[in-house]
């Protein structure tokens, strides 16, 4: 609780923190429009595809001229690592991209932000030990559900009480796994053509829709965390606030769950498409027991929601507020060397699942496409399978025909064995793959 002052003498001292943005999207540009109202923070490089389209970005969330003429705007990814910057954030969404970025950002001693769950999701157990063994941050990103959730469940874990559920909101019905980019739009209340005005991109707002996010955001947080991941996938129970200490208890206590101790979403429509009541869509919980009967007491003493026991009770942050709290993770890495999340293990893994019946000979199209859903499966379980990673399901054949709602596997695929996130991949699945 003391980032304010110690950005403060930090900017006394004249040496402010100096950051790398990679990737000016929607995350990076939220992020960018608070920079002008964080003295001590200063962003000298932002890397995109198009600079030009950065420089826009900076325009449009208020950067006056001086401060992006002193900015370097470029497509050149190394830019990122020169000089004395302290921090890249990277915020790509590409999952190979981002392994490469974290990579070269700890190979220059660099501390690395991981906008990209994407990346971290497929790789995030090994980068992050190459990060603490080059004396570097590696971190998740504040403001995104995993980082928020698992500092949730290290408050509650800190305080004593036992974690019994922890994860988030959205929207969901089952038959949103199969929704295509094509339809995506009806089911956010828009036309294409007020999307596209937007600027909002149907394949990763499908992502979104189709489960595809929840799977990869719960597999970051599990990683984090130590919390199991459902044995047969998320469950997506509909509940609301009120409810969370009652539907999210384990199922010889009267809830959902298989156990306690798991990472789960909880829906805000009932099966029937009806919203629920006090929904948490934007949100994230924890649901912890009490460890005694005097903290059951004091659950209900101080207005606690309860279960029936009064046992069971929930913590929740009902808004998260994406890049616009992503200094959180800037200044912890720069001023404490503290990540806000981290992988330690590897226990949740996010498969890549027919959407229809797949072809021989066909592309798939990766999270939030045409061909495949990504679904949560225990580490163990994907990797006994041979699932394929949701992560490299980008632009692959298949050499099999899948059946609809089947899991992809490598054998399924021809994919480059050499390639550089391959390659990471099989090293990560070597070093964590038996230790579950």
């Amino acid at each position: 609780m003391n980032l304010h002052h110690l950005l403060n003498a930090r900017r006394a001292a004249g040496k402010p923190v100096r950051v790398a943005l990679i990737g000016a999207g929607k995350f990076g540009s939220m992020f960018l429009s608070q920079v002008p109202h964080t003295p001590g923070l200063e962003v000298p490089v932002i890397v995109d595809l198009d600079p030009e389209r950065a420089r826009e970005a900076c325009r449009t969330v208020g950067w006056d001229a001086a401060r992006i003429a002193a900015t370097t705007f470029t497509a050149d990814a190394g830019r990122a690592t020169s000089g004395a910057v302290e921090v890249i954030v990277e915020a790509t969404g590409n999952p190979a991209v981002g392994i490469r970025h974290a990579r070269a950002a700890i190979a220059a001693g660099k501390h690395i932000v991981m906008v990209n769950v994407e990346a971290d999701v497929l790789a995030g157990p090994l980068l992050a030990e190459e990060g603490r063994q080059a004396g570097v941050v590696y971190s998740l990103a504040y403001g995104d559900q995993p980082a928020l959730t698992a500092e949730m469940v290290d408050w509650a874990r800190a305080t004593g009480f036992r974690v019994v559920a922890a994860g988030k909101g959205t929207k969901y019905l089952p038959a949103y796994h199969d929704v295509t980019p094509a339809e995506v739009w009806s089911h956010y209340g828009l036309t294409a053509g007020e999307a596209q005005s937007a600027g909002m991109n149907p394949q990763m707002f499908n992502s979104f829709l189709d489960g595809t996010k929840s799977a990869i955001e719960m597999a970051a947080i599990a990683n984090a965390t130590g919390l199991d991941v459902p044995a047969g996938g998320l469950l997506f129970p509909p509940c609301g606030v009120d409810d969370l200490p009652h539907v999210m208890r384990p199922h010889d206590k009267g809830g959902v769950l298989e156990k306690s101790g798991v990472v789960e979403v909880v829906s805000s429509l009932e099966r029937d498409g009806r919203p629920v009541f006090r929904d948490l869509r934007w949100g994230v919980y924890v649901v912890l027991e009490a460890p005694n009967d005097y903290a059951a007491d004091c659950f209900r003493q101080y207005g606690l929601k309860t279960d029936s026991s009064g046992r069971y009770a929930a913590m929740y942050k009902p808004y998260h507020l994406i890049g616009l709290e992503l200094n959180i993770s800037i200044l912890s890495a720069a001023l404490r060397h503290e990540p806000t999340g981290q992988p330690h293990g590897f226990r949740g893994d996010v498969a890549a699942v027919a959407k229809r019946e797949l072809r021989a000979g066909e592309m798939l199209d990766g999270e939030g496409g045409y061909t495949v859903w990504g679904k949560l499966m225990p580490a163990a379980a994907s990797l006994a399978a041979g699932a394929l990673p949701i992560g490299l399901a980008h632009k692959v054949k298949l050499k099999n025909a899948v059946a609809h709602g089947a899991v992809v596997r490598w054998r399924d695929v021809e994919i480059d064995a050499d390639a550089d996130a391959v390659r990471t991949r099989r090293a990560m699945e070597q070093r964590f793959g038996g230790a579950q």
